[in-house]
């Protein structure tokens, strides 16, 4: 019995699929968490629409501002020690 072309599984197109699925339901979840938060909180249009556009964005935990090197001065008018 030969196998034709379409009885053959590809494995990894299925695995990306699969992939994808996921992401788009916890993408789906977030957004809905979201706008049920922007409900109970009575906000406005502009101010829900924000709210479920950023809802992807985490706060900063104190370890991701530790081991951010310093881009600026603590203060720049302070003459410097050097």
């Amino acid at each position: 019995m030969a196998t034709s072309q379409r009885d053959v599984i590809d494995f990894s197109a299925l695995e990306s699929e699969l992939q994808r699925a996921v992401e788009c339901d916890k993408r789906r979840e977030r957004e809905n968490e979201a706008k049920l938060r922007a409900v109970s909180q009575q906000v406005s249009y502009s101010q829900f629409r924000e709210l479920v556009l950023t809802c992807h964005l985490r706060p900063l935990d104190r370890n991701d501002k530790e081991r951010a090197p310093r881009r600026q001065p603590w203060n720049p008018v302070a003459p410097s020690n050097q």
